[in-house]
């Protein structure tokens, strides 16, 4: 398919709690204008018309759906010509190729035979499954951060900047415990870029080491006494940007531009299907990977019922999702977020670690998402997020994380509810490390 016109989605933010509009090309804005020391419930969506999936035919998805991308409107809009847009984003992605090995390419989705009917499922049902794990870094997180990575050298290139650079470039900063702090660690070192990586101090070695390889520097956080709730790492994330650092993060509440190249994952599953999905599977922490992929299906036209899973160590989306139905209704729940979204009271846990976040920062698109598809959260008993790792590793030939194979512990504890014949998808995103 080839695009007849550019560019006319993702024309404006707008606040899903307060509404205030922050103009697409406004000078490195990442969160609402509103967001005070005192009043962090904000979060910016892109506000966009709905229409057909147009896609270039290229490898890269963030070529092939350029034209979807907010991230290449705000280069136009500042005066970058269509050529130099398409150069940064080939540069940049060879850039990233000579530090891990792969630049950004589609990734596979298939119907896995053996794990469907491992699980019970009939031969025009099933499971299928898309293969982040050889994304770059091994995970989709790489994906929202690019986006972000480009609004900055597009900002740069057209001199919306305030720093010379790369000399005087402010450091980068993401709180992560290990996908999203390697992949953002990765692209800051392909584009020579220092990143502060805030992790918590139950980092395996394995993250540990590579963020250290990746030339990341990296401060463990311990809760301090008089900390707020929540995660301290977000509470360290939050002081470095305060003091200049960029939010390169993958929390929309803290970095809008996360949730703009996220989408091409969703955008990805609705080109190479042609068939109707019935049911789509995410694993949540932070909830911008559900964000992402519910605004991609969108976009694309297609329905399929969103389930995004927690697990039962860490539940905020199901207890928020709970809390805004008593309180009027899961959609827009924005305005009421302080009776529907607060930090888990209990030591977070699971197998799944990587999808433990304290707080859904993204909750509201992803509650959004599952009303309008007529979806619901899942929250995986432990047992479940065992089995599905099991699973991935005995019926795939994906090396596959316990945290990237969460969707499928959706799937399981739910899979009562399914019927033989249904086409479910979930994402393998997490490589073993």
């Amino acid at each position: 398919m080839t695009p007849t016109s550019p560019h006319i989605l993702g024309a404006e933010f707008v606040c899903a709690v307060c509404h205030a509009v922050v103009d697409l090309d406004s000078t490195l804005i990442f969160s609402c204008p509103h967001v005070s020391d005192s009043d962090k419930r904000h979060v910016l969506h892109l506000r966009e018309a709905i229409q057909p999936l147009r896609l270039v035919a290229d490898s890269n998805p963030f070529i092939a759906f350029r034209n979807h991308l907010a991230v290449d409107a705000f280069g136009a809009r500042v005066g970058i010509s269509e050529q130099d847009r398409i150069k940064i984003i080939r540069t940049t992605n060879q850039q990233i190729e000579q530090i891990c090995g792969t630049g950004f390419v589609s990734t596979p989705i298939a119907r896995q035979d053996r794990l469907s009917d491992a699980l019970g499922f009939s031969a025009s049902g099933g499971v299928w499954v898309k293969d982040e794990t050889h994304n770059v870094a091994g995970s989709q997180k790489a994906r929202h951060l690019f986006s972000t990575l480009l609004y900055l050298l597009m900002s740069e290139h057209a001199g919306r900047v305030p720093w010379s650079f790369p000399e005087q470039r402010p450091a980068l900063a993401i709180a992560s415990c290990g996908n999203a702090a390697i992949a953002a660690a990765t692209l800051a070192r392909a584009v020579e870029w220092p990143i502060t990586v805030f992790v918590p101090v139950s980092a395996s070695k394995t993250v540990l080491d590579t963020l250290h390889g990746l030339n990341a520097i990296v401060q463990e956080c311990q809760r301090r006494e008089h900390d707020p709730p929540g995660d301290p790492c977000i509470h360290r994330f939050r002081e470095a940007v305060a003091g200049g650092a960029i939010p390169f993060s993958v929390q929309g509440t803290e970095n809008a531009w996360c949730l703009d190249g996220g989408r091409t994952i969703g955008w990805e599953i609705a080109a190479d299907l042609d068939f109707v999905l019935d049911r789509m599977y995410v694993q949540v922490g932070g909830g911008a990977f559900a964000s992402c992929v519910g605004s991609a299906f969108k976009t694309a036209g297609i329905h399929p019922r969103l389930h995004a899973v927690q697990t039962s160590g860490c539940a905020p989306l199901s207890r928020a999702w709970d809390a805004a139905i008593e309180n009027g209704s899961a959609r827009d729940a924005g305005a009421r977020w302080a009776e529907c979204m607060w930090p888990w009271e209990q030591e977070p846990h699971s197998l799944a670690d990587g999808i433990l976040d304290d707080e859904t920062y993204d909750w509201i698109s992803v509650l959004n998402a599952m009303a309008d598809t007529g979806g619901h959260p899942i929250v995986a008993d432990e047992m479940c997020v065992v089995r599905a790792h099991e699973m991935a590793h005995e019926f795939t030939d994906i090396d596959v994380s316990p945290t990237g194979a969460a969707g499928l512990a959706g799937l399981i504890e739910n899979r009562s509810h399914v019927a033989d014949n249904e086409r479910v998808a979930v994402i393998f995103s997490g490589v073993t490390r």
